[in-house]
């Protein structure tokens, strides 16, 4: 299930100019998708801050006096827009868009985001100057981790070691995480690099693209460390599902999210209440991703049937978990044919999502 909070806490998202908390212990990457190992680059810089406060407290038990010493914030600092963006012009659909890695990080138990404004400016700086303008002087780092294949500063010619090195300057420890790999039904640690899931491939944003453009739901799951979800806003539609009696609720995505292969999927649909601390009501479903080419659909759309489940779901925020690809979109040659398939779909959904509760 999709965790959209961490005991009431939220993070706090800021840019590099304003709304910073600091002194900060920052992990630092562009974390599209905050996948397995992306989760290893920010598990060294979480809960300082409460260890921090239980020292103090034992401090003030001992010596009957409060210290001085400022609480420091788990940070995850990335740039906006992705630097690809920057760099080709192109707009570049994300695994993660800005609510949905929000609410990732929370789960993890980050305080804060900090948006880097990827600029031209931002992009010029050397290494030494990123680490003194941005680091030391505007986030007022106390620690850093990075991923063994982090690159930085102008002309990304700056190394994971460099920065190891410019930190020591300012007496910033640096903690570089080795690269994680997927061998098939685990995450290792291990430098070795591959271009499939099943060759001990390196865990990346890249290949989960990849597998989710293949339709590899269970392998693109397993490198995120949890399920794929589509998160928005039932809006409208054609309607037309209802009057083959399959209603289906039309999700309004990010225009940034990327969206898996086109087809029909077995999907896990978590329906949020009125307040943010309502706990999610869960039901199984069937979504169709695609131009619904049957009913001569001209535009991409996201679709999904509830099974065993009725009601009005206009202006619901959902999340869509999906578990497992079960065919590609096709073309009917009726309403009734398209009809008979739902109902085949439903029936194999059902079976998968009924296993995938008992194991």
């Amino acid at each position: 299930m999709l965790n959209l909070s961490k005991n009431g806490c939220s993070v706090r998202v800021a840019s590099s100019s304003e709304g910073l908390l600091t002194p900060t212990a920052v992990a630092l990457g562009k974390f599209d998708g905050v996948h397995l190992g992306h989760q290893r680059v920010i598990q060294p810089v979480l809960h300082v801050g409460s260890q921090q406060s239980k020292e103090n407290q034992q401090l003030t038990t001992d010596n009957g006096q409060l210290t001085n010493q400022e609480y420091t914030y788990s940070t995850v600092v990335t740039f906006d827009p992705h630097p690809q963006e920057f760099f080709t012009g192109q707009p570049r659909t994300l695994l993660t868009p800005l609510d949905e890695k929000v609410q990732q990080l929370r789960s993890l138990g980050v305080e804060q985001l900090v948006l880097l404004p990827f600029d031209k400016e931002l992009s010029a700086l050397t290494p030494e100057e990123f680490v003194e303008k941005i680091l030391v002087q505007q986030l007022r780092c106390q620690q850093i981790s990075i991923g063994q294949d982090f690159c930085f500063g102008e002309k990304r010619s700056g190394t994971a070691k460099d920065l190891q090195l410019i930190a020591a300057k300012h007496n910033i420890p640096v903690t570089i995480v080795p690269l994680q790999t997927y061998t098939g039904d685990s995450p290792i640690e291990s430098s070795c690099v591959s271009t499939t899931p099943t060759q001990d491939a390196r865990i990346s944003t890249s290949l989960i693209r990849e597998t989710l453009e293949q339709g590899d739901i269970e392998n693109a799951n397993l490198l995120l460390g949890r399920s794929y979800t589509l998160l928005g806003v039932v809006v409208q539609g054609q309607q037309l599902g209802r009057t083959i009696g399959f209603p289906t609720a039309n999700l309004q995505l990010p225009k940034d999210k990327f969206l898996p292969r086109q087809g029909v999927y077995a999907v896990r649909v978590f329906t949020f209440g009125e307040t943010p601390d309502a706990v999610p009501s869960e039901s199984l479903g069937v979504m169709n991703i695609g131009n619904r080419p049957t009913v001569n659909g001209t535009y991409s759309s996201a679709e999904v049937h509830l099974l065993d489940w009725s009601g009005d779901l206009y202006g619901k925020k959902l999340a869509v978990e999906l578990v497992k690809f079960l065919r590609p979109e096709q073309k009917f040659p009726s309403l009734e044919a398209l009809k008979t398939q739902i109902q085949l779909d439903c029936v194999v959904a059902r079976e998968v999502l009924s296993a995938g509760a008992q194991t």
